[in-house]
């Protein structure tokens, strides 16, 4: 087990012998028919379907493969699905991997925790279904809205965000890329301003709220009190946090960071730019959609990407 680390210099060991770092995809990378050459051509992967089922009380393949794309797109079934999808090709590289740092995107970061030993499969599903139901419920209790920023500085962001009373950034996607997340007056007002300001495009995002901000308190407070009744491991890799862009091994610690992640902005930017400066540029995405394998090479032309999605992409 690695200790925490406190400076660059420690973080410098783990690049001697990494492989690749685990990636893994969140909520908006589910489509349907998601997963299921996965499913079709191994039992492992039937079992982990077969469990997810008993767990939900639903039929997930149902939902996976057929749809339809409104039922899958219910943030307790996009939650489910995109772990399940990410999970079931890991299960199919992971020994060929040897991986020494995980990161997920938002809900990715529970695939990565997992991938990592902090909980076992049952507890993964749990956590994230509770999670896609209360993220949803928050949304009906307070409605809000998100909004991709494409194509603007990300001060120019800021300083329109500090100046637009309920909104705030929600994603640090990329230099290319925020979301900012909030009231649907402020999100409106937020289009206006940063449209104005010169943004490429801004657009309103299909979501039920206003997923990493504040509007998610009642979510925050209610999965608090739900995450508490589960035992958390210290990490088997260290783990970088969507809330701080820092490496963590103390399942504690862990623990919190998930809490406050509903209500948190994801510093994915931060964590690409953490992972160039310790010369971790090998990346498996492992998941639905390949969306962070095209972030990461936006970011930084010296990322080494594989993408495991579907079957075929397992024999590498």
């Amino acid at each position: 087990m690695h200790s925490e680390p406190d400076s660059p210099g420690a973080r410098q060991s783990y690049g001697g012998n990494v492989k690749r770092v685990l990636m893994f995809p969140g909520q908006g990378s589910q489509y349907v028919g998601m997963c299921r050459d996965l499913y079709q051509s191994s039992d492992e992967v039937k079992s982990l379907f077969e469990k997810t089922n008993s767990i939900i009380n639903d039929d997930i393949s149902d939902i996976m493969f057929n749809g339809p794309d409104i039922r899958l797109t219910e943030s307790k079934n996009a939650q489910v699905a995109i772990l399940l999808h990410s999970y079931s090709a890991y299960t199919l590289v992971k020994d060929k991997l040897n991986s020494s740092v995980a990161c997920g995107h938002s809900l990715g970061e529970y695939t990565a925790l997992l991938s990592a030993g902090v909980f076992d499969f049952e507890t993964a599903i749990r956590l994230v279904r509770r999670r896609g139901e209360l993220m949803s419920e928050a949304g009906e209790k307070a409605r809000g809205a998100m909004a991709a920023v494409i194509g603007l500085d990300i001060a120019k962001i800021e300083s329109a965000v500090n100046e637009i009373e309920g909104i705030v950034i929600a994603n640090y996607n990329g230099e290319g890329q925020t979301v900012i997340s909030g009231t649907v007056e402020g999100i409106d007002a937020g289009i206006k301003k940063l449209t104005e300001m010169g943004a490429r495009r801004v657009l309103k995002l299909n979501v039920s709220g206003a997923f990493h901000s504040p509007l998610m308190n009642y979510a925050y407070e209610e999965f608090s009190s739900f995450i508490d009744k589960f035992n958390f491991n210290n990490p088997e890799i260290p783990v970088l946090m969507n809330v701080t862009a820092e490496y963590s091994t103390d399942a504690a610690k862990i623990k919190e960071l998930l809490k406050k992640q509903i209500i948190s902005p994801v510093k994915w930017t931060q964590i690409m730019k953490q992972l160039l400066n310790d010369s971790l540029k090998d990346i498996a995405e492992v998941g639905p959609s390949k969306v962070l394998s095209g972030m990461a090479k936006k970011t930084s032309e010296e990322f080494n990407v594989i993408s495991i999605e579907k079957l075929e992409d397992t024999n590498f």
